[in-house]
């Protein structure tokens, strides 16, 4: 079993920034790659960006592209969302996930899944 433990959520004006951390309890797996996603209030859940553990490769959706960096710290076994440029969309609580092996965009094929945290946007 592999826990997640978000953190760094909060309130910010638009055109701010924050930063997530995702820590992880352990890392035993050879190839992984940690997903951020969120969900705003009456939307469905949305992929957000992942990087892959092993190569340190990204990928973005299009609307975080250019705004929100991710990053990861081996030691720590820790996942960084930088978010920048914040708007009032991107309000909504934001997930981190682990898959093994490829990444993926849908939620639905990440095993282990962090409890949240709600980052609120205001205009």
């Amino acid at each position: 079993q592999v826990q997640l433990v978000e953190s760094g959520g909060g309130l910010v004006q638009a055109g701010g920034s924050l930063r997530l951390s995702c820590a992880a309890s352990r890392r035993t797996f050879s190839s992984y790659h940690m997903g951020w996603f969120r969900q705003a209030p009456g939307k469905e859940r949305e992929f957000v960006g992942a990087i892959s553990w092993r190569s340190g490769r990204t990928y973005y959706a299009d609307s975080v592209e250019g705004r929100f960096t991710i990053s990861r710290d081996n030691v720590q076994n820790t996942v960084y969302l930088q978010m920048n440029s914040l708007k009032p969309e991107d309000t909504a609580v934001y997930y981190c996930a682990l898959k093994l092996g490829a990444v993926a965009t849908l939620g639905e094929e990440y095993k282990y899944w962090g409890q949240g945290t709600q980052v609120i946007v205001s205009s």
